[in-house]
């Protein structure tokens, strides 16, 4: 279990970065209200969707469906039209069952325990504390990429050391920070630290506020003085080997790039307009030929069973 700062130096770390994102906080919608149902909907958006593509989304998502038993009643199909150019199209199938599961299960009133919320469709352990957080202001802990950054550095160490801390020990950590009463803030100031100041690939140490306190950036400064002693002292260590990075996969004609592809050209159908199996095939790939037709068969059946489209009859549709 990682130690947590010292006791006296907690009130000194609350303060710094509460009064940082006080001045430096970005003036996000969803930031201005306290609406289970608009942080639900910016949550889900903003899962691997950068902000700048979400804004636009969020302001059109809400305005087709300002409520939640706006989205709930919809057709699933008008849905998922809106939500194209986000990505991961799953998420706005998951969104909906979510609503439909609040009007219908919980009489419209969206449950504030994190344990309830974690039950509702596609919410995981983060969106639930997000939830909990931002719309009922509950002192919860939650980890999403910039909280976890966050808290590695600062309270365990360096990445290659923290990263091998496992979540249930950082989510402990994270609880026993906390301010009592200023969670909203202190969670909104984490993300945001972790978005504009301690990024993955370049963080701005002179920037951070919690610098004082963050022992990545102890040891990197200790590192760094010991080098600069051993260079005066005529002893040149040896270059630093660079470590190769995994190869991601290239998007472009994977599995998740096809799916999306196909989602595409159903969108741009009318409504309640099909595609034959084949006609979709030609749409994917060119030259799309009878070998293809198991590959075919196999994607289309995932995204059914996904409930991001319909195939029956050989025929291929929008719920």
């Amino acid at each position: 279990m990682p130690v947590p700062l010292p006791s006296e130096r907690l009130e000194a770390l609350h303060s710094a970065l509460l009064a940082w994102f006080a001045r430096y906080a970005r003036d996000l919608p969803w930031r201005r209200t306290r609406d289970p149902y608009r942080i639900l909907v910016s949550e889900i958006m903003l899962q691997q969707t950068q902000v700048e593509r979400v804004i636009p989304k969020y302001h059109a998502f809400l305005a087709a469906f300002p409520t939640l038993e706006r989205l709930a009643g919809a057709p699933t199909a008008e849905v998922i039209r809106l939500w194209a150019g986000l990505g991961y199209n799953r998420r706005a199938v998951n969104l909906q069952r979510t609503a439909r599961t609040v009007v219908e299960e919980h009489g419209g009133d969206f449950p504030r325990e994190v344990a309830t919320l974690r039950r509702l469709p596609g919410v995981g352990p983060y969106t639930a504390g997000a939830v909990a957080c931002f719309a009922f202001e509950q002192d919860v802990a939650f980890l999403d990429t910039n909280i976890r950054r966050v808290l590695r550095r600062v309270c365990i160490g360096p990445d290659d050391v923290a990263g091998a801390v496992r979540d249930r020990e950082l989510l402990a950590l994270g609880a026993a920070l906390v301010p009592p009463g200023r969670g909203w803030a202190w969670n909104q100031a984490l993300i945001e630290l972790g978005a504009l100041v301690c990024t993955a690939a370049s963080p701005a140490c002179p920037r951070c506020p919690l610098r004082p306190d963050c022992r990545a950036y102890a040891a990197r400064a200790a590192a760094d003085e010991a080098l600069v002693g051993a260079m005066a002292a005529g002893v040149h260590p040896p270059a630093a080997r660079r470590i190769a990075e995994r190869p991601s996969e290239p998007y472009a004609g994977s599995r998740r790039w096809y799916r999306g592809r196909a989602i595409d050209a159903l969108r741009a159908l009318s409504p309640g307009s099909a595609l034959l199996l084949a006609e979709l095939g030609l749409r994917l790939k060119p030259d799309y030929g009878p070998a293809d037709e198991p590959w075919l068969r196999g994607l289309v059946a995932d995204l059914d069973r996904d409930g991001l489209l319909v195939f029956e009859n050989e025929r291929v549709r929008l719920p």
